[in-house]
Order: structure tokens, then sequence, then C-alpha cells
């Protein structure tokens, strides 16, 4: 047991002469003490005081001991406070009573002073163990929801939550999602002409605000790659009205676009494509994993948006005939798309 450990102990006792007994015996020891004649007041300074140990009185008047102890373990914040009660009752009905009611301890008056020093250094020792428990738990706690904001930057919530169910393959097959990307145009040739820091900085605040609309419309971020940005609507939890989801998602982040220029004052372009169709999703890696989608519509997605036009969103017809009714679009006629052949395709240009 450590006796050097010095605590702020509240006194609440009725008696005078008391008081000022303990008072003395516990400043000598180099505890700071504080004092409540009865026990109203002390739940009042208990209530705004944080103390390392109370000494409580039974017979007191307007709030007995037994009050105290009960008002106590009503209140969570005051519930593993520390309570030795000396008390001139020392039948044993209201020491079991007492410690039942959650004290500490028990001495009848008149105390042996070599006696309560060493149940106040226990009480005392039991405490700064019980703290660093206490502080050691936030740490951990800290800790973990900064893994679990980290594992949610990287992975949707749901695919998180099996993951830490201990699921190794998670490789799910979706059979209508609508997928998007978003490239900045021209983005080689105004690398160039930035410094890095400031290149790095515009990017930032770009993909920020896409992601904020991303979050808004309830949709999946994928990856950036570059100055590539891929997003989908419609896993991994499904839902039937992702085509007008990322359509939104497509001209918020044409709006967006309008306010960012380059260090030299040169407007920003994107080029977006879409087209709805099946993939598959899934995790992949062990140390630096990442959710990734494959298949076909992917890639023709992904042609959509390299083969589009500069400030345009490009959509397949399959996006045309799930949003015509919705949607104004452009018809831009038959292009060849590299490795798939030619391809009706539009120009998604807003609401109707």
């Amino acid at each position: 047991m450590n006796t050097a450990i010095k605590g702020h102990i509240l006194i609440v006792e009725d008696n005078r002469l008391n008081r000022l007994k303990l008072v003395n015996m516990l400043q000598q020891q180099g505890h700071t003490v504080s004092l409540a004649e009865n026990g109203k007041q002390a739940i009042n300074m208990m209530q705004t005081t944080s103390y390392d140990l109370v000494l409580l009185d039974i017979l007191m008047p307007e709030m007995d001991g037994y009050q105290v102890l009960e008002a106590m373990k009503q209140d969570r914040n005051l519930r593993d406070l520390s309570v030795i009660v000396i008390s001139a009752l020392d039948e044993m009905d209201s020491i079991v009573k007492c410690i039942e009611m959650g004290a500490e301890d028990y001495l009848p008056k008149p105390f042996d002073p070599i006696l309560l020093k060493a149940r106040i250094g226990a009480c005392l020792e039991k405490k700064r163990l019980r703290d660093q428990e206490q502080a050691y738990l936030r740490e951990i706690q800290t800790e973990r929801e900064k893994s679990e904001r980290l594992l949610l930057n990287i992975l949707p919530s749901p695919i998180a939550d099996r993951l830490k169910e201990g699921q190794v393959v998670i490789a799910d097959s979706y059979s209508d999602v609508t997928v998007l990307f978003a490239d900045i145009v021209g983005f080689t040739s105004i690398s160039a002409e930035m410094l890095p820091v400031t290149l790095v900085v515009l990017l930032n605040d770009i993909f920020s605000a896409f992601d904020q609309l991303a979050g808004h419309y309830g949709l999946e971020k994928i990856k950036t790659i570059g100055d590539n940005y891929l997003i989908v609507g419609g896993l991994p939890t499904p839902r039937s009205d992702h085509p007008e989801a990322i359509a939104e998602m497509a001209l918020g982040m044409q709006r967006e676009m309008v306010h960012v220029h380059t260090d030299r004052g040169e407007p920003v372009q994107v080029r977006i494509g879409m087209h709805i169709g099946p993939v598959v999703a899934g995790v992949i890696g062990r140390q630096k994993f990442s959710y990734d989608l494959w298949g076909a519509t992917v890639n023709i997605a992904s042609r959509m948006q390299s083969q589009g036009v500069p400030g345009k969103i490009q959509v397949t017809e399959t996006v045309y005939q799930r949003l015509k009714d919705k949607y104004r679009f452009e018809e831009r006629g038959i292009i060849s798309v590299k490795h798939m052949g030619e391809m009706k395709t539009y120009f998604l240009l807003g609401k109707i």
C-alpha cells in the first residue's frame, strides 16, 4: 500500500469538534480538505467539485448519511466516489446497511487515527488504480474509434462490419448499379504548370467537394486514381433510385466546377461518363486492402468518360432509356468505343 498518496477529501460531519479533529489530522498528512456540515450541503459540493474520498457521518440534520449514500448511488457521476463512514452508530445493522449502499468502509466513533490513516491510504490507492484503469480504457476506446473512422474511410460500413466479423473473402454480384467516372480535363498540362503543393490543394478541394456530394446523395465513392474519380450507386446496399442519384451527383459535380480555377485563374473542367449494368464488388489485398468494382459496366462507364467531351456528362443508351422521362438529354450519336465497338451515346443536360 502506498501511504504517500495525497488526496482531496470531503468531510461530512455536523459536529464542530469532530470536524476540527479530522481536519487537523488530514492536513498534517498532506491531504487537501473540504468541509460540509450536513448531507444536503455535501451533495451540492460533490456535484460541483471533484473529490478523491468522502468521510461521512450518519447522524446529521436535514439529510442523514444513509440518504447521502442513496443520492450518490443514484447519481452516475458520484456512484464510484469512495466513502468511509465514521459514525457513533456501531450496531451491525448500520454497518451492513452502509456497506450495502456503497460505502467502502465503516469506522465507529471515537475512531483510531492510525486505523483511519490506513483505511484512507487504502481507499486512495484503490482510486489511483481505478483512475489508471479508466484512463487506459478511454485510451483504448479512442484508438478503437480512430481505427473505426479509418476503416470507414476505406470501406463501406456494411463491408467493414463483415470484415470485423471475420469474413475473409468478400465478393458480391450486383445485377443493377450505376457507375460514374470523372476526370479533370487537361490535368497533365495543368500539373506541369503548378507547384506540387498547389496541385495537391487543388485536387483535394475538388475531390472533397465531390465527397460531400456523394454523402448527400447516399452514394459509394470507390476510389480516386490520379485525377480520376470513381463512384457507384446501388451498392453495397441496393436501392432502386441509383440512376437518379448518380445523375444528380453528375450535375452537382458540374455545378461545383464552375467555382474552380487554377492558380492562374484559368477554369477547370471535368469530363464525366455514366453507365448502368451488373458489376462484381469485393475487397482485395490483406495489408493495404481496398474495395473495388469489376466488370463490363465499369469499363463502359470509363470509356464514356475518357471518350467524352470536356464539361459534358456522356451516358449510354441504357442510362438514357432509364432516365429520359425525368431528365433532359442531347443525342451525341454513334461513337466508336474502344474495345466495345460502336455505341449510341447522349449528353445529360439536366432535370425536366
